[in-house]
C-alpha cells in the first residue's frame, strides 16, 4: 500500500512533494517495527483471533480498492492546481496513517523482527540498527516507486492506457486481498 501510494503521488504531485508522504510513511513503519519488537508480537500470539480479524479486514479492504480501480472511468484528472492544494502536513499524515494501518506491514514486522533480537544483548542498540535498516530500505524503495510514477504519468496520459493500468492494478489488488485473507 505504501509503495502504491508513493507511485500515485509521484504521478500526481511530483517527487519533491511526495517526500513529505515518504517521511510520514518511514516514521509509521519505524513505529510498527518498534511496537512489533517491543510486544505486539506477544499479544498477537496470545490472541490469534485479533490477528485473523485484521488479516480478513485487510484482505477485504484491498479487494475493495481493486474493485474500485476496475470500476473507475480511466481518465487522468490531475491538474496543476491539484498539486498545490495538498499541504505538507496532509501528505505526511497520509504516509503515516497508511503505514500504521497496513495489515501486511504489521504481519510482516510481527513475524519477522522479533527473532532478529538477541535477548543476551542490550535490546535498544539492536532495535535501533534494525529500524534504521528498515527505514533506509523503505525510503529507497519509495523513491524508486515515486520516480516510476512520474515516468508513468507520461505513458498514462495517452489514449486508454489509464483504464488498462487500472484494470491490471485492480486485478492485482483483488488477488493480493484474497491471498492475504486465505493465507
Amino acid at each position: 500500500m505504501c509503495m502504491t501510494l508513493a507511485m500515485t503521488l509521484g504521478m500526481s504531485v511530483g517527487i519533491r512533494r511526495t517526500l513529505w508522504m515518504m517521511i510520514g510513511e518511514v516514521v509509521g513503519v519505524a513505529s510498527v517495527a518498534i511496537f512489533a519488537v517491543v510486544g505486539v508480537a506477544s499479544v498477537m500470539l496470545k490472541y490469534p483471533d485479533i490477528f485473523t480479524l485484521v488479516k480478513y479486514l485487510g484482505g477485504a479492504y484491498l479487494a475493495y480498492i481493486g474493485i474500485q480501480m476496475w470500476l473507475s472511468k480511466g481518465s487522468m484528472t490531475i491538474t496543476k492546481e491539484d498539486q498545490s492544494d495538498v499541504s505538507r502536513l496532509t501528505l505526511f499524515n497520509q504516509g503515516l496513517f497508511t503505514a500504521i494501518s497496513n495489515p501486511k506491514g504489521w504481519a510482516f514486522m510481527i513475524s519477522l523482527l522479533p527473532p532478529f533480537i538477541n535477548i543476551n544483548y542490550a535490546v535498544a542498540p539492536q532495535l535501533a540498527v534494525l529500524v534504521l535498516i528498515i527505514m533506509i530500505s523503505e525510503f529507497v524503495c519509495m523513491m524508486i516507486y515515486a520516480s516510476g510514477g512520474k515516468t508513468l504519468r507520461v505513458f498514462l496520459s495517452k489514449g486508454d492506457n489509464v483504464k488498462l493500468m487500472n484494470r491490471v492494478a485492480g486485478t492485482l489488488m483483488v488477488s493480493v486481498g484474497i491471498w492475504l485473507a486465505v493465507s
